[in-house]
């Protein structure tokens, strides 16, 4: 799908130069036209949900994904619960996270080490144990008090009061406008989090319920509810403005939230509901390993979940490269 590239006359900035200049066949290419269409859906009064999978928060992609929340490019959210949890465990305790460069020659003893010293390994960095332990015990203040008031809170309600905590605030290592969960609160965005139960924080929820000092394991919102919200969201955005989808990576947080369109024209006959405007994925997923993450747009044209006419992309290449790029096209950094 080729696009003009000169019609966005405000990405003048160095990284769009560049990018124009350089990247003009392959996944360069497709980065470029995906950066582009996204811009031009912005043009058309669209709007964006951003997926996220993966470990991008580990990554530090709220470097970037922070301003385009802050600018207005992005106006919603999918997550997995690890990685709602992460930007907020690198908020709190950046400066004690080991970098581990050399990831690749670690022995199982080497590893066994890292356990000994409370260090959880994501690939080049170890979280700290003590992060997840200092917000898990701030979380919980906040399910025992919500459960009191008989209130139940979807994942990231909670994390947004955890973030308001003066704690929380207290332990701060990095500036929170590199937290993309931090702007997402100030923005008041809605951030759905299917499959939180397999998440460090849904793993330690379950574990106070079994402990009983949290009653009821319903004061956090299920994955159903979840859909239900996403329904009423996506119902209500796309009656006035056309509604695209970014898939940083794969797995549910991807497959999740695509899901709704079919959801709604299908299995509640909604036929009005207006199919996803704009579709990107940034993926190394192999379409012939039969996997769903590796699946070109097209097969989704058969799913009712994009239209013949929908503007749509693979990026097949590392999204801790690709994302930020593309970010800082949008931003016409």
């Amino acid at each position: 799908m080729m696009l003009a590239l000169a019609r966005m006359t405000d990405a003048t900035g160095p990284v769009c130069s560049f990018l124009r200049r350089h990247f003009r066949h392959f996944n360069a290419r497709a980065l470029l036209d995906a950066a582009e269409a996204y811009r031009e859906h912005l043009e058309r009064g669209g709007k964006i949900l951003v997926a996220l999978a993966g470990a991008m928060s580990t990554a530090e992609l709220g470097v970037s994904l922070a301003e385009m929340i802050r600018q207005d490019k992005v106006h919603a959210l999918c997550a997995t619960g690890a990685n709602l949890e992460e930007d907020v465990y690198n908020l709190v305790a950046h400066r004690e996270y080991l970098q581990i460069p050399n990831y690749r020659d670690l022995t199982p003893a080497d590893e066994a080490a890292l356990r000994a010293r409370g260090m959880n390994r994501v690939t080049d960095t170890c979280i700290p144990e003590e992060a997840m332990r200092l917000i898990d015990r701030i979380a919980l203040r906040h399910w025992q008090a919500a459960e009191q008031r008989g209130e139940r809170l979807f994942p990231a309600e909670c994390i947004f009061r955890v973030l308001r905590d003066s704690e929380t605030q207290s332990r701060f290592h990095i500036d929170p406008s590199d937290s993309w969960v931090y702007a997402a609160m100030e923005k008041d965005l809605p951030v759905f989090v299917p499959g939180w139960e397999d998440s460090t924080l849904g793993n330690t929820f379950a574990a106070h319920c079994i402990r009983g000092e949290v009653k009821d394991p319903h004061t956090v919102r299920s994955g159903i509810e979840t859909m239900i919200w996403l329904a009423e969201w996506y119902t209500q955005v796309s009656a006035s403005a056309p509604v695209g989808l970014l898939q940083v990576g794969g797995g549910i947080a991807g497959d999740f939230v695509i899901c709704v369109v079919p959801m709604l024209r299908q299995d509640l006959k909604r036929t009005e509901t207006p199919l996803w405007s704009y579709f990107c994925q940034i993926s190394d997923a192999t379409t012939s390993y039969g996997s769903y993450s590796g699946a070109v747009p097209n097969e989704k044209i058969t799913w009712e979940k994009l239209d013949v006419s929908t503007p749509r992309f693979v990026i097949e290449s590392d999204a801790t490269i690709v994302a930020p790029l593309l970010f800082a096209y949008v931003l016409g950094w």
